[in-house]
């Protein structure tokens, strides 16, 4: 069997716009080195699908993108026939019914295959798809390659792409299509990590209202019982939201009464539940003073 390209050595060691932690960029650089893909797991808003997207502009690729949705199947990223256009098109006598490669619509994963150089290809949010999804592509992920029907042609990848997979472990993957990838769990980032996440998308922040911020963030994301933590994206939304009202560092820890959250806090509460058990914690906080 004809084997395919390995991906052009590389190394990816972060870059100005990405904030990448040392095993971070260690999970990547094995893939690379194992031409295995690169399975990404961690909380949304982490980062993951970012990730696909840096590493592209850092090492000079170019980049496949398949955002999964709950009713994707595993086709539609090979290819699909369009059965219904030839149909129309054969009733009003159109001669291009003739050849059916007019009706191959080619996927995201067919686009990789055919790319000219060495290229990533993001599958963002894979565990959106039905449980059966990621085994429909263990063959094509693994060979690099699968057969067109219609045509009887075999599409084969000129270069083995470095495939990113992103999962927000809304459920469990296969133990096949697991073993087939290198694993990495993308930790929320520590105070630290974040001040220079912050830095990169905020570099003339006062380290007043940074500090402030981080605090109340972080205190916020304590919270037992929270149903749905602020992320990271949501924690630069609010401070770009900060910035544009030109809140003062002191009014994120004001005292009076009728104050229980901080300014614009819908950046970072989004739903009722966790609004109504932050304000029943700091009432609950205020008694007991």
């Amino acid at each position: 069997m004809k084997t395919v390209p390995p991906i052009t050595p590389a190394s990816f060691a972060g870059s100005s716009t990405y904030v990448a932690t040392s095993d971070l960029k260690l999970a990547v650089n094995a893939a690379l080195k194992l031409q295995r893909p690169l399975l990404v797991k961690g909380e949304p808003g982490t980062g993951k699908t970012m990730l696909a997207e840096e590493i592209a502009a850092a090492l000079g690729m170019p980049l496949f993108q398949w955002h999964i949705k709950s009713t994707t199947k595993a086709q539609q990223g090979l290819y699909e026939y369009d059965a219904v256009s030839r149909l129309r098109d054969s009733q009003l006598g159109d001669a291009k019914v003739n050849d059916i490669r007019n009706y191959i619509i080619k996927g995201v994963l067919w686009q990789a295959f055919e790319a000219t150089e060495p290229s990533v290809l993001l599958i963002d949010e894979i565990d959106k798809a039905d449980i059966e999804f990621p085994n429909d592509l263990l063959r094509e992920i693994d060979r690099m390659e699968f057969y067109v029907y219609e045509t009887r042609e075999l599409i084969r990848a000129k270069y083995r792409p470095l495939v990113i997979i992103t999962s927000n472990n809304e459920k469990e993957l296969p133990d096949a299509f697991l073993r087939r990838c290198f694993f990495h769990y993308i930790a929320f980032p520590d105070a630290q990590t974040m001040q220079s996440i912050v830095e990169v998308h905020h570099p003339n922040l006062k380290q007043d209202l940074l500090a402030a911020a981080l605090k109340s963030f972080y205190q916020i994301r304590a919270l037992p019982g929270l149903k749905k933590k602020p992320s990271t994206s949501e924690l630069i939304d609010w401070l770009k939201l900060l910035l544009a009202e030109d809140i003062a560092p002191a009014e994120l820890y004001q005292t009076d009464e009728n104050v229980l959250i901080p300014p614009l806090h819908g950046a970072l509460l989004k739903n009722e539940q966790d609004l109504q058990l932050f304000e029943r914690l700091v009432l609950m906080n205020r008694n007991h003073r």
